[in-house]
């Protein structure tokens, strides 16, 4: 499972959907409907969350605002409900991993999206996330521990 931390602006059309998918099963672990996936180190943040199901009411929202945006149709019956919620503190270096993780795979899948990409030092965070200080978070495999 990945909760991608940056925008879904930056994932090309087979990322946006693969996305769309997984938060949709996190939204489901969230609601008690599997049993899988509960301890899974992304999942954490939402799981902690003063909100869960509505945090990742929102962060589904923003992939349907960006699926509508680009002209593809994800179901937006399949989310909760969304309120506005407290942000998710997410670390610049989180991010920063993040982009290159995905730039790595954008290479080899879909250089012609990765090429859109604008020049950036700090990517833009998904909207449910406020950036703050600090390095790779602790449950990211490529962490370096």
């Amino acid at each position: 499972m990945r909760l991608w931390s940056l925008h879904p602006a930056y994932l090309d059309a087979r990322g946006l959907v693969a996305l769309w998918r997984e938060a949709l099963l996190a939204q489901a672990v969230l609601r008690g409907r599997t049993r899988g996936y509960r301890e899974h180190p992304q999942l954490r943040r939402f799981i902690d969350a003063p909100a869960p199901l509505a945090t990742m009411a929102r962060y589904l929202r923003a992939l349907q605002a960006e699926a509508v945006r680009r002209g593809y149709r994800f179901d937006a019956r399949k989310i909760g409900r969304a309120r506005q919620v407290e942000r998710l503190p997410v670390t610049r270096g989180q991010l920063q991993y993040e982009l290159q993780h995905l730039s790595r795979k954008l290479k080899l899948r879909a250089p012609a999206w990765l090429a859109r990409w604008p020049a950036t030092t700090l990517p833009r965070p998904h909207p449910v996330f406020t950036v703050v200080r600090g390095g790779i978070a602790a449950w990211e495999i490529g962490a370096g521990r």
